[in-house]
């Protein structure tokens, strides 16, 4: 009876081994100091980097955006929903046509937010610099409520 345990747990070493075996590259991370920030055009105080994807691209993307103290972002919507996770300082979302700051919750550090698919929404760092991650399956993109 030993030598058939001996045996079967040896195929089952050899399966997950063989499972555990890739055929491509390791994954690596992917480092802030290897980010390309740039200044948002439409959002004085924002400043963004795709870490994962492109903005048009289907598939998968990660943004990374930095928003100092007192920088707003007006009302807009994207089409596909989001997933952001603050990372540092906190922001302020509201939901609607118009900025409203009675209408805006605080998303702190460690939070998550979940906003569906061509909802209007508006961010502030209403009291210090903020760092948050934005997750989604592109193309995705932003369309701002004309003043």
């Amino acid at each position: 009876m030993m030598p058939i345990r001996m045996a079967g747990l040896g195929a089952a070493m050899f399966l997950l081994a063989s499972m555990a075996r890739s055929d491509g590259p390791m994954p690596m991370p992917l480092r802030p100091e290897s980010f390309k920030w740039a200044d948002s055009p439409v959002a004085k105080g924002f400043r963004a980097a795709w870490v994962l994807g492109q903005e048009k691209a289907p598939g998968s993307y990660i943004l990374r955006a930095k928003a100092s103290k007192g920088a707003r972002l007006e009302p807009h919507s994207h089409p596909d929903e989001r997933q952001t996770t603050v990372l540092s300082g906190t922001i302020w979302v509201g939901f609607g046509e118009r900025f409203d700051e009675s209408r805006m919750v605080e998303i702190p550090a460690g939070a998550v937010l979940v906003v569906p698919a061509r909802t209007l929404h508006f961010v502030w760092a209403r009291q210090g610099d903020a760092e948050y991650l934005e997750t989604g399956v592109g193309p995705t993109g932003t369309v701002f409520v004309p003043k």
